[in-house]
């Protein structure tokens, strides 16, 4: 069981209360974990990754056993915490201003 933590805005879009649990098929990667994401919660299609080139929208940021995963390719292997649930994914809306 993966575990995800989403930021307020997305919780609220998919409904749900606190952290989400995820059962990945296969390797644990970020790719895999937003697949059964998207899967679960069709309504954050598009939210997190771009429809068509799948890649992180500019203000999201991926974090796992306190490092930014966010440049890491999408394919590469979660942190085993997070793909034996002892850790989270943390999936951070970015705060810009000027």
């Amino acid at each position: 069981m993966i575990r995800v933590v989403l930021p307020a805005h997305l919780r609220a879009l998919a409904r749900v209360r606190g952290e989400v649990e995820l059962e990945v098929a296969g390797p644990a990667t970020q790719r895999a974990v937003l697949d059964a994401l998207e899967a679960r919660y069709p309504m954050l299609r598009g939210t997190i990754r771009e429809h068509v080139t799948q890649q992180r929208r500019p203000f999201l940021r991926f974090f796992a056993c306190e490092e930014d995963l966010s440049h890491e390719p999408p394919d590469a292997p979660l942190p085993d915490a997070v793909a034996s649930g002892a850790e989270p994914l943390l999936i951070i809306g970015a705060i810009a201003g000027g």
